[in-house]
């Protein structure tokens, strides 16, 4: 698989809950930034530090938290941007936006996720402290 289909296919198992396919397609060793200044925010290392945060994601969002929509794929080297637009609710708000994710690929494996907001505030409001 060439970057661009690991994205893609990251990005599906993201959105149907295919945690058999993420554990596959994410390293053990991730490098994670979560962006914004909210319970999640922070560079988050290795599963076992990102698996249990983003299950307390849903946990806080009642499963609603999802990638409604990835709609650019771009490579550039070990790096792929992805156009998304991320909705859910929490904390009495409903969020839907759009964003970026940038995730670095290195030996088929997601060695890194970066995360981009294009309304970080609300973003935070949304996750809470």
């Amino acid at each position: 698989m060439n970057n661009i289909d690991i994205a893609k296919t990251y990005i599906q198992a993201v959105q149907t809950g295919d945690q058999a396919t993420l554990g596959r397609l994410i390293s053990p060793e991730v490098v994670w930034h979560q962006p914004g200044h909210n319970q999640f925010s922070g560079t988050h290392q290795g599963m076992a530090v990102v698996g249990p945060m983003l299950g307390k994601m849903m946990e806080v969002s009642q499963g609603t938290f999802a990638i409604t929509r990835a709609d650019h794929y771009m490579a550039n080297g070990d790096w792929v941007a992805i156009t998304i637009e991320f909705a859910g609710q929490a904390n009495g708000i409903t969020l839907k936006q759009p964003g970026v994710d940038l995730i670095r690929i290195e030996d088929g494996k997601i060695a890194e996720v970066r995360l981009f907001s294009s309304d970080q505030v609300q973003e935070d409001l949304f996750w809470g402290r």
